[in-house]
């Protein structure tokens, strides 16, 4: 088992940055894929970024490529998302989860956190 708990999210102007963490608890949590998501109202849950569990390879959609950086720290049990040059279309619920597998695909994830607003304003 894993509880993963985020915190970080704000309001924040268009162009400004944020840096989410996930404390994850359980001794186990370098043997799991870490990836963010985020949902805005109406819209499916949508991949943002995915670390493998060494940290050695990370990925990104287009949306956010070079604009967002995940990081994890094991020693700690968490995994960051820096969060820079947010847009107004960033404005979302952002989730943490843990999973098995080195996918943007929610399904293979099983484990998730309650959730962090994050609210960019134009």
């Amino acid at each position: 088992q894993v509880q993963l708990v985020e915190s970080g999210g704000g309001l924040v102007q268009a162009g400004g940055s944020l840096r989410l963490s996930c404390a994850a608890s359980g001794r186990t949590f370098s043997r799991y894929v870490m990836g963010w998501f985020r949902q805005a109202p109406g819209k499916e849950r949508e991949f943002v970024a995915a670390i493998s569990w060494n940290g050695g390879n990370t990925y990104y959609p287009d949306s956010v490529k070079g604009r967002f950086t995940i990081s994890r720290d094991n020693a700690k049990n968490t995994v960051y998302l820096q969060m820079n040059s947010l847009k107004p279309e960033d404005t979302a619920v952002y989730y943490c989860a843990a999973g098995p597998a080195f996918t943007f695909t929610t399904a293979n994830y099983n484990y998730w956190g309650q959730g962090t607003q994050v609210t960019v304003s134009s």
